[in-house]
């Protein structure tokens, strides 16, 4: 089955043109379009602040040389991203940091439960597999509480300990605001594979924020 049709942004459509000009101002406007966020994104493959600025650096220099070859069957985004993980990755690899999304069909396919079992009620119970310990209900906390540095640094540690799948579509998903489509596009991974990564990586953050807010 053919994958959709990427429509086609008006604004992306000008920024390549622009680009294919060698239009300076094209280029400012899409560093300040998606450099903040590809900085994030880089950081999440490699071990410092430092090696995440060289991978953005490569990146820019590739989509420069590059730009002449891009032919719109992603969209400006997707195809710049691609970029930037792929050197990322390699930049990953050489600091013994990174696992490659190769392995990801192995850890799609762990038998690795995103409640842990015993939340739920046991086979003695008439309630078998009803909740023993119920989520909490977030929305009755004060939402200063929710809000708090506290609050917010325990869900950033959370997902910096995710497995690097999980966190990398944890953090596309639920940080950057990226849709699933664009996720998978990116990543090259099915979409049903992102939604099982990121129904497992936001389980391990809601827990470690359950722990915070119930004490």
């Amino acid at each position: 089955m053919s994958s959709p049709a990427v429509v086609a942004d008006p604004e992306e459509l000008r920024l390549v043109d622009g680009l294919r000009r060698g239009d300076e101002a094209a280029f400012m406007a899409l560093v300040r379009r998606y450099g903040p966020q590809m900085l994030r994104v880089a950081r999440m493959y490699v071990a410092s602040d430092a090696a995440a600025e060289d991978v953005v650096q490569e990146t820019w220099l590739a989509v420069l040389k590059g730009i002449d070859r891009f032919e719109g069957r992603s969209s400006l985004r997707t195809w710049l991203f691609r970029i930037l993980v792929n050197r990322a990755r390699t930049r990953g690899s050489r600091d013994a940091r990174t696992t490659p999304f190769s392995a990801l069909a192995r850890e799609v396919g762990e038998d690795e439960p995103a409640v842990p079992e015993e939340r739920f009620l046991d086979a003695t119970s008439r309630w078998r597999g009803h909740w023993a310990s119920a989520p909490t209900r977030w929305e009755d906390l004060p939402e200063e509480r929710l809000l708090s540095d506290e609050t917010l640094a325990i869900a950033r540690r959370a997902i910096d300990a995710l497995p690097e799948s999980q966190r990398t579509v944890v953090t596309l998903r639920d940080v950057e605001g990226w849709e699933s489509a664009d996720v998978a596009r990116l990543l090259g991974i099915s979409e049903g594979n992102q939604r099982v990564l990121l129904h497992r990586g936001r389980a391990k953050v809601r827990k470690a924020l359950e722990e915070h807010l119930d004490g």
